[in-house]
């Protein structure tokens, strides 16, 4: 089986192949430049490197959302048009359950954080029991304040990984009363990787769609749709 592994939905770009179990190649790019300039550039040279035809591909794995709105739907335009024109089927990962796959087999819980702005983040709660992966709390947007009083309240140890890591770290250190620690660079980012093996999971328990019938999955409105609504007049 052969995925190909797609995740734009933050500053990080990353396309990665996973061949049975084995990760074959991984290009991935955590720096400011445009997805739409990078993304296929990118999988031009994976594809290259690897002497892959892309019409042996058995399925598109595609980080879904949340994250950012321009990098989903770059990371979903090129898996959609992929889609169509290999005739693949296309697999929804969500992006908070990629992330913390990067740390399959943790022993504590496991807690991706994305900045979402203004004091919130994209988030959700993680245990694995050797390398399966159980979801404590689904990926969601709510406050920094939130999701650590959920971890409080769990009582156990927890990992920290993700863009929003960073930014909300003097928060979690002044509010966390649990063990907790924070991932290492080369597991606390987006990675394809992580998205091809969560996707073949997915794929080999019949969890796929077509392309067209993959959309990005946002969990709130954009900043430019809350600023209209916010100058809207109100309805009489």
């Amino acid at each position: 089986m052969k995925i190909l592994g797609i995740d734009s939905s933050g500053l990080t770009a990353s396309v990665a192949l996973l061949t049975d179990e084995y990760l074959v190649g991984e290009y991935t790019v955590n720096y400011r430049k445009t997805h739409s300039q990078t993304l296929l550039p990118m999988l031009d040279e994976v594809a290259r490197m690897t002497e892959l035809d892309l019409n042996t591909i058995d399925a598109i794995a595609v980080a879904g959302g949340p994250g950012s709105f321009t990098g989903l739907r770059i990371g979903s335009a090129t898996a959609k048009g992929l889609g169509f024109a290999l005739d693949k089927p296309l697999v929804h990962v969500p992006t908070v359950d990629a992330i913390a796959y990067n740390l399959v087999g943790h022993r504590d819980l496991v807690c991706p954080l994305m900045d979402a702005r203004r004091n919130q983040t994209y988030t959700g709660l993680y245990r694995f029991q050797g390398n399966e992966m159980e979801t404590i709390k689904e990926q969601c947007a709510v406050g920094i304040e939130e999701i650590t009083e959920t971890i409080n309240q769990a009582g156990a140890g927890v990992v920290f990984l993700g863009d929003g890591a960073p930014v909300f770290s003097e928060y979690l250190c002044s509010h966390i009363k649990v063990p907790f620690l924070f991932a290492p660079p080369h597991l606390n980012r987006q990675r394809a990787g992580a998205v091809a093996a969560l996707g073949m999971k997915y794929f080999a328990a019949g969890k796929y769609e077509s392309a067209d019938d993959h959309v990005p999955e946002y969990l709130r409105l954009s900043q430019a749709e809350r600023e209209k609504m916010a100058h809207e007049p109100e309805m009489l």
